[in-house]
Parts: C-alpha cells; sequence; structure tokens
C-alpha cells in the first residue's frame, strides 16, 4: 500500500514539473514567434515563465525528495552502517516534514502582507481578461498573491514527500531490511 501510495505521489509530482516546464517552453517560444514575425510580444511573456519555473521547482523538489535523489552531502553519512544512516535518513525525514510546514507558515504569511501587490507584468492581461469574460475573480491572477503561493505549495508538498519517505524508512527500518 505504502509502495503505491509512493509511487502515485512521484508520478503526480513528476506531472506537476512536466506541465509547469512544458508551459513555460510554449510561452517562451510563442512569445519568441510573436515577437519576431508580427513584432509585437506579450506583455506577460516575461514575468509568466518566471511564476511558472517557480511552480516546477517547487513540484520538482517533492519529486527528488519521493525518489532520495535530492542533493546530500555524504561525507558524514557514507561511512556510517547501513542501520545507522537509515535512523538518521528517517530523522532527517521528520526535521523536513516541519521545515514543510514553516515554508507553508512563511508563505502565508508573505501572501498576507504583500498578495495584494500589482504582478507588474501579468496584471493589465489580469483585468483584460476579468473585464472580457466577466468573471471578476480572474484579476487575482495580476496580484502577487497566486505566483506567492508557490511557496505554500511546494512546502505542503515537501512535507508530504518528507512524510511518505520517513514512513517507507522507518517501515524498511521495523523489517530489517536496512
Amino acid at each position: 500500500m505504502l509502495d503505491r501510495l509512493d509511487s502515485a505521489f512521484t508520478r503526480i509530482f513528476a506531472a506537476g514539473a512536466a506541465l509547469c516546464m512544458a508551459g513555460v517552453f510554449l510561452v517562451v517560444f510563442v512569445n519568441s514567434l510573436r515577437r519576431y514575425t508580427l513584432n509585437q510580444s506579450w506583455a506577460w511573456g516575461e514575468e509568466m515563465p518566471i511564476y511558472l519555473s517557480i511552480y516546477g521547482v517547487m513540484f520538482g523538489v517533492a519529486m527528488a525528495y519521493m525518489q532520495d535523489r535530492h542533493i546530500r552531502f555524504t561525507l558524514l553519512t557514507d561511512p556510517l552502517p547501513a542501520r545507522a544512516r537509515a535512523v538518521l535518513f528517517a530523522v532527517v525525514d521528520v526535521a523536513m516534514i516541519a521545515i514543510g510546514g514553516l515554508l507553508v507558515r512563511s508563505g502565508l504569511m508573505f501572501i498576507e502582507s504583500r498578495g495584494e501587490r500589482e504582478a507588474s507584468g501579468i496584471v493589465t492581461a489580469a483585468e483584460g481578461l476579468a473585464g472580457a469574460t466577466g468573471m471578476s475573480w480572474l484579476g487575482v491572477f495580476g496580484t502577487m498573491a497566486p505566483w506567492q503561493f508557490a511557496i505554500v505549495l511546494g512546502g505542503a508538498l515537501l512535507a508530504l514527500a518528507a512524510a511518505l519517505r520517513a514512513a517507507r524508512r522507518i517501515r524498511d527500518i521495523r523489517r530489517g531490511e536496512v
């Protein structure tokens, strides 16, 4: 059950990262074509790839953590016996759950204090879209809040990935597989 859950979330995180990176490619590609063929570009074509990249990184961090392929200083951990190393990594996983929670809290505080500021390159397009569709809620995409939400999402994804990784490590330690 835990392995299937782990695999499912890894695929979800990978899909999120892939969709964000595909969005970055599409916006940059189409905006470049427009710039050099029509001598026009989207006003939001410079900022949107940056925000999409940030979301992509958040999904990618969670995916890397799930696969245990994140950056790690192994100078001190490699000489340890396998069981001691597994216990140490489980402790690190628990610490990462807390760090993910702190990222969520920090992101929410960031949104609360600065979320209403305009996203300069996107605000005009967001307001235009809201006016054209009659859906005033679309105007929120012209503020910083949805883009700062990447910090909240990243913290939550990291905490979830660390919790699943910790559960697998603890299970493996108890079974004596380490």
